[in-house]
């Protein structure tokens, strides 16, 4: 697959041949589905929580006796049927995140970047530069008509971060942050022919 690469200043700066075997393949959609669930399931924090009958304040006496007052027998006031009692199978402080096998991650990765080389929403840059002021970032990603764009590079260079937290809709990552969720999430993948070189070495 041959792509053509611009600089940073949407300027054409020759092209380069991408392997097949990572931006070539038939994208798998449920594969995709099950990596990006696989992450949002690990992101989640897990410290919801409520009271059980064990753990709400109040006396642990029973109320009353249990024959002769007319009343349904009743054991503590804790129980759940009272406004003061226990929660029934409420949520306790769990880790949501579950194991998936590295070879379907990969696969999902190699999805995520095919799809976006199939739909046209792949560019490759030479160099994100030495660009350390938010406005000339957002000069730059105007030219290229970017409204959600994720740059993925080598290296994250600092003040290059910083000068784009406050673009609205470009995200950075290194290669080895590159995942299926971000990637989607954006409408534009722009990798760094650096960045290409790292992939290659990561999805060998």
């Amino acid at each position: 697959m041959k792509l053509d690469i611009h600089n940073f200043d949407a300027e054409a700066a020759g092209s380069a041949e991408l392997p097949d075997e990572i931006f070539g393949i038939a994208p798998r959609k449920d594969i995709m589905a099950r990596v990006v669930h696989w992450q949002l399931s690990k992101r989640r924090s897990g410290n919801h929580k409520t009271k059980g009958m064990g753990e709400v304040s109040g006396t642990t006496r029973k109320p009353f006796k249990q024959k002769g007052t007319g009343n349904a027998r009743q054991g503590s006031l804790r129980a759940p049927q009272f406004r003061t009692g226990g929660v029934v199978h409420g949520p306790v402080v769990r880790d949501h995140g579950y194991s998936l096998n590295k070879k379907v991650r990969r696969l999902g990765l190699l999805s995520a970047l095919s799809q976006k080389a199939a739909d046209g929403k792949l560019v490759i840059l030479d160099a994100v530069g030495a660009v350390d002021k938010t406005k000339d970032v957002a000069a730059k990603v105007k030219k290229f008509g970017w409204a959600s764009a994720l740059i993925v590079d080598a290296t994250v260079n600092e003040n290059f971060l910083r000068a784009s937290r406050n673009v609205h809709g470009l995200d950075i990552l290194p290669v080895i942050g590159a995942n299926v969720y971000d990637i989607l999430q954006h409408d534009f993948l722009v990798i760094t022919q650096a960045g290409i070189d790292g992939l290659k070495e990561r999805l060998a």
